[in-house]
């Protein structure tokens, strides 16, 4: 069954107009939406980057909607800490929030003052992470010694049913190695056979629960408008990694970002005028091996795109959608 879904980016937005965005976009017929977790944002001129976990409480106290948030627990923030607050989201909303979770960026997690360790040093971290918080989530306590230290903690408060824990990646390396530990998939968008990969990989690897794509789009009354839009926001989230995951603050992604051309942010974004091409482009990503789509607009106006641009996402694709409440 297809989930469409509303991305909000903290990175972008305000977080008081990001939850009036949210809350729009549930009077527009999202039943779902998810939310970023970045210290710092990707450019200065983006400006934004609220606490994606305060936030969460309040747009779930907010709409009726299944939420969902990527988070990398581990260095910026210790595991425990993660648990306890992955705890009580779900406990104040059942069935209704998911997390997502990431090895992370050094853009964000560097803060801590700690070394930025290299991709395998951060998935094992990560993998440990998840054994925590799982644990912690059934209701045990939790001693650990290794690549981040655990001393008897429990969590006091605990939902019912612990919420989904489901992975990120953007390789596929990084999709077949979740895939025993995650219980579903979330990537960005790329070329068609790099999402291809991705799904293929994690799916081949066992990976079970449903497989999610999030993507970028920038639409405006006209193209050219639409594409200084997508320039002027995401022309330093063009990158792969790992150059993405180790630039360490916004200065250094400008500084990357100096010779990127406006029509290069096309490979990242979908720039439009059209809400068929949208559709279509949305279309074609879920027949590369998805369940879902998160529908991320670039622009930081979200209203004119969930007015004139959400409606048509929708009734192309919710007629299978789950409903509000359905697990991840």
């Amino acid at each position: 069954m297809t989930r469409i879904g509303f991305h909000a980016s903290h990175e972008q937005i305000e977080p008081r107009a990001l939850l009036e965005a949210v809350a729009l976009a549930e009077e527009i017929g999202f039943t779902d939406a998810m939310g970023s977790d970045h210290f710092a944002p990707w450019s200065e001129e983006q400006g934004e980057s609220a606490f994606s976990f305060a936030w969460m409480g309040a747009a779930l106290e907010r709409t009726s909607m299944r939420i969902g948030q990527v988070h990398a627990p581990g260095q910026r923030i210790h595991p425990a800490i993660s648990a306890q607050a992955i705890a009580t989201l779900e406990a104040m909303n059942p069935g209704r929030y998911w997390v997502a979770l990431g090895s992370g960026e050094n853009l964000n997690e560097r803060i801590t003052g700690d070394p930025w360790p290299p991709k395998p040093v951060r998935n094992a971290r990560l993998r440990e992470c998840v054994d925590v918080i799982r644990a912690m989530l059934a209701g045990e306590e939790v001693t650990h010694d290794g690549l981040v230290k655990v001393d008897r903690a429990r969590l006091w408060t605990r939902p019912e049913t612990p919420p989904p824990l489901i992975a990120t990646a953007v390789t596929p390396e990084t999709a077949a190695w979740a895939a025993e530990w995650a219980d579903g998939l979330i990537t960005v968008n790329q070329s068609d056979e790099k999402l291809r990969r991705v799904s293929d990989a994690y799916r081949d690897a066992g990976g079970r629960g449903d497989v999610l794509v999030q993507i970028h789009v920038s639409w405006a009354r006209t193209e050219q408008e639409a594409l200084d839009s997508a320039f002027h926001e995401w022309r330093t989230n063009v990158f792969a990694p790992p150059l993405c995951w180790d630039l360490d603050s916004p200065r250094a992604f400008a500084q990357a970002a100096a010779h990127v051309r406006p029509d290069d942010v096309r490979d990242s974004v979908v720039v439009t005028d059209s809400a068929d091409h949208v559709v279509e482009s949305v279309g074609r990503m879920l027949d590369t091996g998805y369940d879902g789509a998160y529908i991320h607009h670039v622009p930081v106006e979200q209203r004119p795109f969930l007015e004139q641009v959400a409606p048509s996402i929708l009734a192309a694709f919710t007629e299978r959608a789950e409903p509000a409440g359905a697990r991840a």
